[in-house]
């Protein structure tokens, strides 16, 4: 995603991806930090490669989900594919500034 179109496009995916709440923690998914990669694969399908907070999280099997149908949600996405990974692992440092307000953690 490089031209002015992309750009726009990935500002509006990544909106959509913080009106996704991880239900164990008071903010967004993509603020976390849990998001590792947006990819666009063709004109219209994205690819998303994101992680959890740890490999036994409760949400494992519903929040991939959420965060396909809210990049589908999308205008101009026409298709998405979430892969959940776990390497490398996530940590507190990949949480924004934020996040980290937020949270009380500064």
């Amino acid at each position: 995603m490089s031209d002015g179109h992309d750009n726009d496009l990935l500002q509006r995916i990544v909106a959509a991806l913080r009106t996704v709440h991880d239900p164990e923690i008071p903010t967004n998914i993509y603020d976390l930090g849990l998001i590792y990669a947006i990819d666009a694969v063709a004109e219209a399908d994205i690819a998303i490669r994101m992680t959890l907070t740890a490999p036994a999280c409760p949400v494992a099997g519903t929040l991939p989900g959420e965060v396909q149908r809210a990049v589908e949600s999308v205008d101009g996405v026409a298709s998405c594919k979430v892969d959940l990974v776990w390497d490398p692992p996530w940590t507190k440092d990949r949480m924004s500034e934020e996040a980290k307000l937020q949270l009380g953690m500064l």
